[in-house]
């Protein structure tokens, strides 16, 4: 089934970059082959799923000791804000 030209998993976050068994996030096979798949990820990461994403790669940093602190307190504000400016906007 397809919508707006794209097949109904577009933009889907949870489908087109899932966390598997080790907790960290892949494309699927079936998605390698999908035509879309650049636009299809690019649409799901701008989505406030996105922002989740983001949030657990600069946890992934912390917990790495890549960052520090602060650097991490300061990072997830931002992406509060920006996840709140998606919402009001809706």
């Amino acid at each position: 089934m397809k919508k707006n030209g794209y097949p109904s998993c577009f933009g889907t976050l949870e489908i087109v970059f899932p966390i598997d068994e080790n907790g960290l996030r892949s494309t699927p096979v079936k998605c390698m082959v999908c035509e879309n798949k650049t636009p299809c990820l690019s649409h799901a990461m701008k989505q406030s799923s996105g922002l989740t994403v983001k949030e657990e790669m600069v946890d992934r940093a912390y917990d790495s000791n890549m960052m520090g602190f602060f650097e991490r307190w300061s990072r997830k504000k931002d992406l509060q804000r920006r996840r709140q400016k998606k919402v009001n906007k809706f």
